[in-house]
């Protein structure tokens, strides 16, 4: 049986305030979206399928990386789409014949620290439930804020959710067959909506989503620290 990884890799950098999107930043002497692939290709207890989505207007420059850096690492990549959901909807398309495809993860390519544990304890749970998220405690406090003001929420009950998430492929595919909706924040929202129940596994607090450049400082150092 196949496992794929859909690593989704759109970001423009505007947030971060760089000429180069995120993803294309250098970490550790390389850009952080080929440290996110060596992280599923370095897991020993598992091989992996990745397929990559970039903007269109990105896979030059991604080409033009990997022959500069060498990097020969397999991988397969698919133009993007206009939000999150329809670039994972054209990785799935892209799949053809799902047969013998058991389990589909679909992680942020600006999460370039998943370990091979945190990886493969999501992948066990959605190979057990269908349907499988790491999440993380919430260390400051959180309130709503509505157009009367705002009220401070109950943190115990809240978890920040992380990426890879994993799903049984058949399961996955049938909920991207759905219409695209707003509420469609990641992949778990999107097979909730289909109708399944997602199931909670522990995150890991080092698995960081690279957006500022306090995140990237901050990725150097662990890395360092793994090394």
């Amino acid at each position: 049986m196949r496992t794929i990884a859909i690593i989704v890799a759109g970001g423009s950098g505007t947030r971060f305030g760089a000429e180069l999107p995120k993803q294309f930043l250098a970490l550790g002497g390389l850009p952080i979206l080929m440290r996110t692939i060596e992280a599923f290709h370095g897991n020993r207890d598992r091989s992996f399928d990745v397929i990559v989505t970039l903007p269109a207007a990105q896979m030059g420059l991604w080409h033009d990386l990997c022959a500069r850096h060498g990097f020969a690492v397999p991988h397969r990549v698919v133009a993007g789409g206009e939000t999150r959901w329809h670039s994972v909807k054209n990785a799935l398309d892209s799949i053809g014949d799902p047969a013998g495809v058991d389990v589909i993860a679909v992680h942020d390519g600006v999460r370039p620290l998943a370990t091979p544990d945190l990886i493969n304890r999501v992948i066990d749970a959605a190979h057990r439930d269908g349907a499988a998220i790491p999440v993380v405690m919430l260390n400051d406090s959180v309130r709503q804020v509505s157009g009367d003001g705002s009220h401070a929420l109950d943190r115990s009950s809240l978890r920040a959710v992380q990426t890879p998430q994993a799903f049984e492929a058949k399961l996955l595919l049938d909920a991207y067959s759905l219409p695209y909706q707003p509420i469609f924040t990641d992949d778990a929202s999107v097979v909730e909506c289909a109708g399944h129940a997602i199931t909670l596994v522990e995150g890991d607090p080092r698995n960081l989503k690279i957006t500022r450049p306090m995140d990237l400082v901050l990725a150097e150092y662990l890395m360092n620290q793994d090394a």
